[in-house]
């Protein structure tokens, strides 16, 4: 009697056993099962080496691994810089897609661009694009309806512009220098422009093509300017020190899309950060990996919250006096 008693008593505890193993297993979703068990192949590609895209790209990464998406652990990872050459991109799509990579890490618009030219299966998550629509990346950016998402470094204009009315109330004529072969850089003007108008602005334009047309483009501002706004430009941005070597020279202030610019020269920005939009951009990757979304569906991220930043040296040199209800970050 004993042992049966004791037979019975085993055999309830196994059935116990049993079904916990079974829950167990059914706590991990097959994508999660399936994320431990693959090595992911990501390709990264990145417009040119500047400040600020660099961030974007050590942000993308840092935010795939607080996903659990590691290099060495489950993923690896192909990073290629296109130094902006137009040939270059399209060599590094042709690798990307000839390799099957299972998911592109696009930085800047004409990365993004040419990767989605080459590609419409594998998944694109971009970043350092201002807006996606315009840019033919997607259909719309509340609902992308292709396979390209990411996050946006639309930069708060209206807000940078009440900034410099504040600083120079008395100024009647702005500068605007970009590349005229950046779609995003035009956007941005656009707005600016129809911005300016609001505070009685005049706007006077010099594009640029490459970096050797910087100076030049700046000497012909001089003079006839109060001030210069220089948007989220890849070009602008590379080449920092040749534009902050005339306007220096000529004590012209010079209003920046982003901070990398400021740290660079630049006067002032109420700033993009690049390395927290690469992070917004990494977990949104993860997500995709992860089968929790697909980019069609994927909402364009933005940055919430900004910070105005100062160049020290800048606002000693021009003997700015920044108003003291302006919050601020001096940076040298």
């Amino acid at each position: 009697m004993k042992i049966s008693r004791l037979c019975l008593l085993a055999a309830s505890l196994a059935a116990v056993l049993t079904v916990t193993g079974c829950d167990d297993k059914k706590t991990a979703t097959p994508a999660a099962q399936a994320s431990a068990a693959k090595t992911y192949n990501i390709g990264v590609v990145q417009l040119v080496e500047h400040q600020a895209l660099d961030a974007a790209n050590k942000g993308f990464v840092d935010g795939l691994a607080s996903k659990g998406f590691v290099e060495g652990k489950n993923v690896k990872f192909d990073f290629q810089n296109a130094q902006a050459d137009q040939s270059n991109l399209r060599n590094i799509a042709t690798r990307f897609t000839g390799n099957k990579v299972d998911l592109i890490g696009a930085i800047a618009t004409p990365a993004a661009q040419t990767m989605a030219n080459a590609t419409n299966k594998i998944p694109i998550v971009a970043t350092a694009v201002t807006d996606f629509e315009i840019a033919k990346l997607v259909k719309s950016n509340d609902k992308p309806g292709t396979n390209v998402t990411g996050s946006s470094d639309m930069a708060p204009i209206s807000s940078l512009l009440e900034l410099i009315v504040k600083i120079y109330p008395n100024a009647k004529n702005v500068g605007v220098m970009y590349s005229s072969s950046e779609i995003n850089s035009e956007r941005q003007v656009q707005i600016f422009k129809e911005e300016a108008k609001k505070h009685n602005l005049n706007v006077r334009e010099a594009t640029v093509s490459n970096v050797n047309d910087i100076q030049q483009a700046a000497q012909s501002l001089v003079g006839k300017v109060d001030l210069i706004y220089t948007p989220t430009d890849n070009t602008i941005a590379s080449a920092v020190p040749a534009l902050i070597k005339i306007t220096e020279k000529a004590k012209l202030p010079v209003f920046a899309g982003e901070g990398g610019e400021v740290k660079g020269g630049a006067t002032a920005a109420i700033a993009i950060d690049y390395y927290e939009l690469g992070k917004i951009a990494g977990t949104m990757a993860a997500d995709i990996l992860e089968g929790k979304a697909k980019p069609e569906t994927m909402p364009i991220q933005y940055q919430k919250n900004f910070k105005t930043v100062f160049n020290g040296t800048a606002v000693k040199n021009l003997g700015l006096t920044i108003p003291a209800d302006v919050k601020h970050e001096l940076v040298k």
